[in-house]
């Protein structure tokens, strides 16, 4: 299970560039999770339908995702959170509201541009600078 944690060695530039790349989107989804870590059980209303659950996992996956990725801590685990939920997000504005890709009310840009983000993450692991790498190690080759 540790060598799921461990990070992938990568050069210097990319770290910086990882760690950039981590704390701005992991700033905006703090932000984003922020109203919905208050009241994580009922953020969405009991008129939209969702489950609480669902509704909590949510919360703490933007909130707790975003602190996660800031930290570069269980980069995995909180990328693959962040994925599922921006993947529904993804599929609730594109398929079920029909919103478009871009555009001036809802859309489903940042829902696609997170779960791809995401999925890099998950590709990438946290680079260098990162709490995963000091806890956990570099993943060796072979």
């Amino acid at each position: 299970m540790r060598r799921f944690f461990e990070a992938v060695e990568v050069a210097a530039p990319l770290s910086a560039g990882l760690l950039m790349l981590r704390v701005v989107a992991g700033l905006a989804f703090m932000f984003h999770g922020w109203g919905k870590i208050q009241d994580p059980f009922q953020w969405m209303g009991p008129e939209s339908g969702m489950p609480a659950i669902l509704q909590f996992l949510a919360a703490v996956s933007e909130f707790g995702g975003g602190l996660a990725w800031i930290l570069g801590l269980l980069m995995p685990l909180s990328s693959l959170g962040i994925a599922c939920t921006m993947a529904v997000a993804f599929w609730t504005h594109a398929v079920m509201r029909g919103d478009p890709f871009v555009g001036k009310g809802a859309s489903y840009e940042l829902a696609l541009l997170y779960l791809a983000l995401s999925l890099f993450f998950i590709a990438s692991g946290p680079g260098k600078l990162s709490l995963d790498r000091l806890l956990f190690g570099v993943r060796s080759e072979g």
